[in-house]
């Protein structure tokens, strides 16, 4: 495209922009597809982090606008989604139900790095929750029958005590709970960030204004 006129040379200056930016987006965050780049990050970490590389400070916000946020574990990243499981009791639920949005930093202290996502909410209450809660533990998945998730608890010995009668009422093979599944973040906004010498860290924000429509690649400031 030939640049004269004043609107055009505005659009080939931010033409020349998308390209620096996207020239200069290379090595670990290279790539077309941001989930793909979050799966080898996460398979890196899984090398490297002691404990838990999936967890993820998940945050929501309740009714009346004040945060909330808890560790929970990361179970997949799909094509187009990042998908955790929990207690749709639990005050995290309720939130995300409220809202219908979520955020979520995963951070990984021996790659020094993490990624930053926002983003929309869906259940994923279907087989794909049932083959991950038949995936877990046999006292995981009686677990989640007995908790009341964020609920209050008079003793933990009250609690075991749940954990027996759930025992004996379900057996060896307990189905998956109608109030225990997943949920699935389709993010409008990623972001990836990697530890830079003098605290000018590298930092490349992935937006969409809607889960159809493309991805905008920029590059932040530290």
């Amino acid at each position: 495209m030939a640049c004269g006129g004043q609107g055009t040379a505005l659009a080939c200056r931010q033409t020349a922009r998308r390209q620096q930016t996207m020239s200069d987006r290379t090595g670990i965050f290279s790539g077309d597809d941001p989930f793909q780049i979050a799966r080898d990050w996460l398979a890196e970490a899984e090398a490297s982090e002691p404990n838990d590389p999936n967890a993820i400070a998940l945050s929501t916000v309740d009714a009346d606008g004040l945060p909330n946020a808890r560790m929970v574990l990361l179970k997949d990243i799909e094509a187009g989604a990042f998908v955790f499981y929990t207690n749709y009791g639990s005050a995290k639920a309720g939130e995300i139900d409220q809202a219908g949005k979520a955020a979520f930093v995963m951070h990984w202290k021996s790659l020094r790095r993490q990624i930053r996502v926002r983003g929309l909410v869906s259940k994923e209450e279907g087989p794909q929750a049932d083959a991950y809660y038949a995936s877990r533990s046999l006292k995981s998945r009686l677990g989640a029958w007995a908790s009341q998730q964020s609920q209050p608890l008079a003793s933990r010995g009250s609690l075991m005590a749940e954990v027996a009668k759930i025992t004996a009422q379900h057996g060896p093979n307990p189905k998956r709970p109608p109030f225990w599944g997943g949920y699935r973040i389709t993010p409008l906004e990623i972001e990836f960030w990697a530890d830079g010498a003098f605290r000018l860290h590298d930092r490349f924000r992935w937006r969409r204004q809607a889960v159809d429509a493309a991805w905008e690649v920029t590059r932040l400031n530290p």
